[in-house]
């Protein structure tokens, strides 16, 4: 995968839908982050985005210091930009804001292509590396991309290549830390289907207690419920992105609608 490639064209997007809504008059509500506004979305990857920078650049191996906010960079007097505790923020949205978004995208984008993804960092996973930045990032720029387009207009699909990638990472990765965070319910032996139709992939997920079996091999075993669709749907399906009914599914309903209790949302 050309995580680097994905994470450039995401970030280059997402700062494009933003810079759409600029001059609108009141930031537009976003869908699908409940509680958000387009400013409030531009100043959360905007932040992230700064905050990894941070860990890569310092080459930090221990969780940072949550009380130091240095790393963000705001300028002296950020004037209209959104406050948390302000959420949803409607003022209009600010062209610095933008700027600023996209200095911080194009600056992990650079640290990105000149370190070597084996570099020991901090994550929050098991896997401590940069290269684990790399793909976490390129993900959640093409879910936010997707967000900011749909709240100015019609949001386009994920790459099928990198929408493949992040179904089996919800799996390996996002499913497990979603479920330690929020203590979710342990399973009972509930098996879910994932089929894509438009071209190769499907995965089968146990979930046995705590525990989450992926078998991403594209063997057919029996599962309660299956789920069909493109790459992108079932990624955005995986998110909270989109609904079921997006979806063919076929199998027990009671087991699918248990399935963001056992993988709360984030």
């Amino acid at each position: 995968m050309d995580y680097i490639s994905d994470f450039s064209r995401e970030v280059r997007a997402f700062e494009a839908a933003a810079r759409s809504a600029v001059g609108a008059g009141e930031a537009p509500l976003v869908p699908s982050c409940p509680g958000w506004s387009v400013s409030d979305l531009v100043m959360h990857l905007g932040s992230v985005h700064r905050y990894v920078a941070g860990v890569i650049r310092e080459r930090l191996t221990e969780l940072p210091d949550s009380t130091d906010l240095s790393f963000l960079a705001f300028p002296a007097d950020p004037v209209g930009w959104p406050r948390p505790e302000e959420a949803p923020n409607r003022g209009p949205v600010p062209a610095d804001l933008v700027d600023w978004f996209a200095e911080g995208a194009a600056a992990l984008e650079e640290l990105f292509r000149s370190t070597d993804p084996a570099v020991p960092v901090w994550t929050w996973a098991p896997e401590q590396s940069t290269g684990f930045w790399r793909r976490m990032q390129s993900i959640e720029a093409a879910v936010h991309r997707w967000d900011a387009e749909n709240a100015v207009g019609t949001a386009r699909p994920v790459a099928a290549g990198l929408a493949t990638d992040a179904v089996g990472q919800m799996f390996e990765v996002m499913a497990p830390g979603r479920r330690a965070r929020q203590q979710a319910l342990p399973g009972s032996g509930e098996r879910f289907g994932f089929r894509r139709s438009d071209g190769p992939g499907r995965w089968t997920v146990l979930f046995e207690g705590d525990e989450v079996r992926l078998d991403g091999s594209g063997g057919a075993g029996p599962c309660d419920v299956e789920l069909t669709g493109t790459a992108s749907d079932l990624m955005l399906f995986l998110w909270g992105r989109l609904p079921a009914d997006r979806l063919t599914v076929s199998g027990e309903q009671e087991v699918l609608d248990r399935y963001f209790s056992l993988v709360p949302p984030v």
